[in-house]
């Protein structure tokens, strides 16, 4: 995974956070023949569901903005098709967890020191093979090498997602989850999100046209400072609803006053952030209905020569008229000579004798 942005692929093997190592949104690899995968949803990740095995050929799954982790096991990667699908009753999508840009980049370091280290499993437990080999003989050899298959195919992955999951844990200063905000957090934060996937997931920043480097790296950092802010006001407002629920004289009342101000004014500033968010996210479907219009002009353009050749095609009509006219009178001629003609038979057997 790089800094400062979501990769559009996930890695065919390990576990991801939602949020935090990948977007939610619609996935789908070109083959996971006997693979499988499993989202772990609900609260924690408490509540897992999965597919395995996986059929042959394409398979597409639904990443939810709600989901915990995604574990995944499959001889490709998954390449991220659509964005998360918006609720259907039209309310707001509950918002995903929110990470310092930088923390995916420390996390794939870390991991990665520790991925060499790994093969060393393996490799003592095949040289304990060779070890007791002459002692316990050429089976202990074959099954501890089997053994050693085993452990090198499976212990990388798992140790390396313990290992990510533990840092993970270590550095909780650095990411925020929907249960960090209160209602008024939780909000603010969706709509911040709905309006960075509206210009990342926009035709025209995946084209190219907007400047797409800076908004994968400036985008995603608006998004952690704002939740940020948003945290700690949602801490205060707990704070100042204790406060006031244990005040019973003016006094105390009096004191809080400034402290609501403070907030309040914290509020509107962050605010205004948001909507500023939101009023980059409108240019950038602006942009998209632009962009639509003008393929639709350029397809129009390409099927113009198909009417240049029908218009070459109905002059040429235009100037066969003549001749066709030319054949309808000959006909008109054929006809009357024939009619005349047979006129002339008709009296001539009106002339022959009456028979006897």
């Amino acid at each position: 995974m790089t800094s400062g942005a979501f990769s559009d692929s996930i890695p065919g093997v390990g576990t991801y956070f939602v949020g935090i190592d990948v977007a939610p949104g619609r996935y789908r690899c070109d083959d996971g023949k006997g693979g499988w995968w499993v989202r772990f949803t609900g609260p924690g990740g408490g509540e897992p569901v999965g597919s395995w095995p996986l059929p042959e050929g394409p398979t597409e799954i639904e990443i939810a903005r709600t989901d915990f982790a995604f574990e995944t096991h499959i001889s490709t990667y998954w390449r991220r098709i659509a964005p998360p699908r918006t609720p259907e009753d039209g309310e707001p999508a509950e918002p995903r967890p929110v990470a310092d840009p930088a923390l995916r980049a420390d996390l794939d370091t870390l991991v990665a020191r520790r991925r060499p280290l790994l093969w060393l499993t393996p490799l003592t437990v095949l040289g304990l093979g060779l070890l007791g080999s002459p002692v316990l003989g050429s089976l202990w050899l074959i099954a501890l090498g089997m053994l050693a298959v085993l452990v090198a195919l499976g212990t990388p992955s798992v140790s390396l997602d313990l290992r990510r999951a533990r840092e993970l844990e270590r550095r909780r200063d650095r990411y925020l989850t929907p249960e960090d905000f209160d209602d008024e957090g939780r909000a603010l934060l969706a709509r911040v999100q709905a309006a960075v996937d509206a210009v990342q997931d926009s035709a025209v920043n995946r084209e190219g046209l907007l400047d797409a480097v800076d908004n994968a790296v400036t985008l995603p950092r608006q998004e952690w400072e704002i939740a940020q802010v948003l945290a700690r006001q949602s801490k205060l407002r707990a704070d100042q609803a204790e406060m006031e629920g244990a005040a019973t004289l003016p006094e105390v009342a009096s004191a809080l006053r400034p402290l609501r101000d403070k907030l309040d004014i914290s509020v509107a500033a962050v605010t205004r952030r948001v909507e500023a968010l939101e009023r980059y996210a409108e240019r950038a479907r602006e942009a998209d209905e632009v962009l639509r219009a003008q393929r639709h002009l350029e397809t129009i353009a390409e099927k113009a020569h198909e009417y240049d050749e029908l218009l070459a095609d109905t002059v040429r009509d235009d100037l066969a008229l003549p001749a066709i006219e030319r054949l309808t009178e000959q006909g008109d001629e054929l006809v009357r000579t024939l009619r005349d003609r047979l006129s002339k038979a008709t009296e001539a057997a009106q002339e022959l004798p009456p028979p006897s």
